[in-house]
Order: structure tokens, then C-alpha cells, then sequence
């Protein structure tokens, strides 16, 4: 008995390949998107009821940050017009991030996909990132110099505080998630 091996044709490997990358590129920008959202559990890298770092995030979040650190009535107003202004900034560059994440949908759903034109999108996802980024990046400096070395080192403090609580709380989660 004679047994042979099939090998399978390079052109179908690379299509399922294909296939495959671009399921997962897809199902990677929806999961983004979902977990951005406000209110679906994630925490949005800007918007109404989040941000980037201690600074930024919900006017009680403020409120108790800046009570954390005893900041003056000047400090709470001076950060407290640095943070509108961002996020009036960040509002302008989450609608062009919704209209980016609403264009890879198109891209990954038209019968045929263009690589050339997914791999601008991603470059102009990349792009965008950046740029709210360095947005949050200057509003948190801008805060930074309204407090003082022992305010910034007090808040260090309730923010390592705060991130020891959250993983303590990840790790209860784990150990209560039933095992598969």
C-alpha cells in the first residue's frame, strides 16, 4: 500500500492566512471599540466619564483627586479650565476616531479587501492615537506645574494605592472565575 501526502496549494494556505489575519485584525478594532465605549466596563482613553491618568476623568474623580492632595481653590481652578479644554479638544478627535473605526468596518466587510487601503487606515488609527495622546500627555504637564513636588508626590502615592487595589481585585476575580 502506497501512501501519498497531499500538500496543499500555496494559494489556499495563503488565502486562509488571509482570511485569518484579517478576522483578527477585525475582531481586534470591534473588541477597541466596545471597551471604549462609556459605559460597557471599559476605560475610555478620553471622553465624558474617563481619561488618561490621574488628571483627567469625571468632575468627582477631580474633585477627589484634588482633595487627596489639598490643592488650593487657585490649583482647583487652574486644572480644572486646563481639563475642559482638553477634553473640548479630545471631543473633535473622538469623532474623527468614530468615523475611523466606522471606515474599517467598510474596508473588512467589502468583498474584496483592499490591503493598500487597510494598511492606510491603520497608519491613520496610528495617527490619531498619537495625537490624543500627545493632547492628554501636554494637559497633565500643564496640571503637573499647577501643583507642588509635595502634591505630585502625595497623588503618586494614592495612585500607586489605587492601582494596588485594582489588581488585588483582578487577582479575587481570577481566583472566583470558574476554571474551564
Amino acid at each position: 500500500m502506497h501512501l501519498s501526502v497531499a500538500t496543499p496549494r500555496p494559494a489556499r494556505g495563503i488565502k486562509w492566512l488571509a482570511a485569518g489575519v484579517l478576522l483578527a485584525i477585525s475582531a481586534t478594532l470591534a473588541l477597541t471599540a466596545w471597551a471604549a465605549e462609556p459605559g460597557r466596563g471599559g476605560h475610555p482613553p478620553h471622553g465624558e466619564d474617563g481619561g488618561y491618568g490621574p488628571f483627567m476623568g469625571s468632575p468627582h474623580g477631580l474633585d477627589r483627586m484634588l482633595d487627596g492632595v489639598n490643592a488650593s481653590e487657585a490649583q482647583r481652578t487652574q486644572i480644572k479650565q486646563i481639563m475642559q479644554q482638553a477634553m473640548a479638544d479630545l471631543k473633535a478627535q473622538r469623532e474623527t476616531t468614530r468615523s475611523l473605526r466606522e471606515r474599517s468596518v467598510q474596508i473588512f466587510t467589502a468583498p474584496t479587501v483592499d490591503p493598500a487601503a487597510a494598511e492606510s487606515l491603520r497608519q491613520q488609527m496610528l495617527a490619531q492615537h498619537d495625537a490624543s495622546s500627545r493632547r492628554m500627555l501636554q494637559a497633565m504637564l500643564d496640571e503637573s506645574s499647577v501643583l507642588t513636588p509635595e502634591q505630585r508626590a502625595m497623588l503618586g502615592e494614592r495612585i500607586k494605592q489605587r492601582q494596588e487595589r485594582m489588581q488585588e481585585r483582578m487577582q479575587q476575580r481570577q481566583q472566583a472565575a470558574p476554571k474551564q
